[in-house]
């Protein structure tokens, strides 16, 4: 049964943003509307790659927990089924990234996210994603 849009927001910011994976990394909801979310997450020593920069993996969970929480925002419980994602620049430690999902189309039971990773701050685009979702009705 679809949740009515003040249920979504809720669900999709108090359960699916609090998920234990979500939480154990410090990944934080910002903001949460209706198919719409912005995550926030600091670059932790333990997140660095050899090269001393955030690690693909930090950004990856990042943006997949941004299209987790925006596509279940919209009163459908909704799973990612699959993720494509551009790493464009690097970010040191310290560094706090700020992940922005908004739908491209979402249909019945299938839809199509996009997320922008940015740095805080001087805003350079770290990363796009592109990702695709199963919603339940």
């Amino acid at each position: 049964m679809k949740k009515s849009p003040e249920e979504g927001i809720r669900y999709a910011r108090e359960v699916v943003g609090g998920d234990p994976m979500a939480h154990h990394l410090g990944i934080e909801v910002l903001e949460v509307e209706e198919n719409y979310a912005r995550l926030g997450l600091e670059v932790k020593e333990e997140y660095l790659n050899a090269l001393d920069r955030a690690h693909g993996i930090i950004v990856y969970a990042l943006a997949d927990q941004a299209i987790a929480v925006a596509s279940n925002s919209g009163g459908d419980a909704a799973l990612v089924l699959e993720c494509k994602i551009n790493f464009l620049n690097g970010v040191p430690l310290g560094t706090r990234l700020e992940a922005v999902a908004r739908p491209v189309e979402k249909k019945r039971t299938i839809g199509l996210w996009n997320v922008e990773i940015r740095s805080q701050g001087d805003g350079l685009l770290v990363a796009t994603c592109q990702g695709m979702t199963y919603h339940k009705t």
